[in-house]
């Protein structure tokens, strides 16, 4: 799974899956950059990791687009985008408010569209470039009280998929898509987790919930030159909750 010395910008990597998508390519060889909105907690695993650090709201054209370039610039190139940043919602439709809405909409599937297509240019000058964009099993099968969450991720998906097409063969593109991982934002969601493979945990085949390790590992062989004939891809790494 080598991305030794390859150049990786990872969004998200604050906190939860993208933190260990960081840690674990950096374990690997890669060079990274890291985007979050939570500058203080990004910087600390940035020292951490010897990763430069920038902060940036995904749904800002114009901060994406200077925090992408500078990603770039310091690290002399781009071999890889990583997108990890989002939110989630347990709400049904009907008491999702539009700024809700807007808020996962925009964080979820326009902030991976406004950093894939900052990206882009320097992915396709490196001539190896990849593209994984983290989606969610509740973007392959709807997830009940979360319409709003399925829709942005399941416009991921189909974003990947067409990138996948429009980029090839010169950047490849691929979507990783959990289902509940014991992640911060999944904690705020379901207040005590410490029984969450009890209760969540028993709508999978596994009989429990994801770590972030276990997805960052899909995330890193997606990266990788292991998957060198992989693009347009969306890996279900869910525990079987698509079929169970």
């Amino acid at each position: 799974m080598s991305v030794a010395g390859k150049r990786i910008i990872v969004t998200g990597a604050g906190s939860g899956i993208g933190a260990a998508a960081a840690r674990l390519l950096a374990e690997a060889g890669a060079r990274l950059a890291l985007i979050d909105f939570a500058d203080a907690e990004t910087r600390i695993l940035g020292q951490a990791i010897g990763a430069e650090a920038f902060q940036a709201d995904v749904r800002d054209e114009s901060a994406t687009g200077a925090a992408i370039s500078a990603a770039v610039q310091a690290l002399g190139g781009l071999d890889g985008l990583v997108n990890c940043a989002g939110v989630a919602t347990t709400q049904t439709l009907e008491n999702t408010s539009l700024d809700d809405w807007r808020r996962l909409v925009d964080t979820n599937l326009t902030g991976v569209f406004l950093t894939c297509r900052a990206a882009i240019p320097a992915l396709r000058a490196s001539d190896r470039g990849v593209i994984v964009n983290l989606a969610s099993a509740s973007g392959l099968t709807p997830s009940f009280a979360g319409a709003a969450y399925s829709a942005s991720k399941a416009g991921v998906v189909m974003l990947s998929k067409a990138l996948a097409r429009e980029l090839a063969p010169t950047i490849r593109v691929n979507a990783v898509c959990p289902g509940a991982v014991r992640t911060p934002m999944f904690s705020q969601m379901t207040g005590d987790a410490a029984d969450a493979d009890a209760v969540v945990g028993a709508g999978y085949a596994l009989g429990r919930i994801a770590t972030p390790e276990e997805i960052a590992k899909a995330i890193l062989f997606l990266a990788g030159d292991d998957s060198a004939y992989v693009t347009g891809v969306a890996l279900a790494v869910d525990g079987g909750r698509s079929f169970h």
